[in-house]
């Protein structure tokens, strides 16, 4: 579809990126929101308690394939993702797990317009029950995915901290200019 656009957030866990996105989505805007945690409860429900662990490749596959829909299924307008296709194969390089070339492919196919990258934010990090990286690890996956969005020519752009209107505003500010 070429009368939308797609603004991506990315991030390490805990950046505060579903927090944003679900502010964004309150002001009446189209989301698309984060799935890990929802393919990792649909594991559970099966009795994998972390699929993300048991099977990485079988997660990132369904992670890979539930973004390209997500991405297939924008919407006219501007269309905001919490995390996007290349995040997979980039958890990839984190885990040390070998990339498989239709990850890459994917990548190259689906272009986001503008990326927006959530830093780590230490006062702000939690884990859970899905979450169980470190807010160290959060730190280098937040590394990880600035470069391996690079690689593919994009530019993030970084959301300062601030109250989540900052956030937001600051995002808007950038859209306009």
């Amino acid at each position: 579809m070429t009368d939308c656009k797609r603004i991506l957030l990315i991030g390490g866990p805990g950046s505060g990126k579903t927090t944003l996105v679900n502010f964004i989505e309150s002001r009446g805007l189209i989301v698309h929101h984060e799935i890990s945690r929802q393919v990792t409860l649909e594991a559970q429900e099966k009795g994998i308690e972390q699929l993300f662990l048991t099977d990485p490749l079988a997660f990132s596959n369904s992670l890979l394939e539930g973004r390209i829909n997500q991405f297939k299924n924008a919407a006219f307008g501007v269309n905001y993702y919490d995390r996007g296709i290349p995040d997979v194969p980039a958890y990839h390089v984190f885990t040390g797990d070998p990339i498989p070339q239709n990850y890459i492919a994917a990548c190259k196919k689906y272009k986001y317009d503008v990326v927006f990258h959530l830093p780590p934010w230490k006062e702000i990090y939690q884990s859970d029950n899905e979450r169980y990286e470190t807010f160290e690890q959060a730190q280098q996956i937040s590394d990880i995915l600035v470069n391996y969005y690079k690689n593919f020519n994009y530019q993030p752009i970084d959301v300062p901290q601030g109250s989540i209107e900052e956030r937001f505003q600051f995002i808007q500010d950038h859209l306009t200019s």
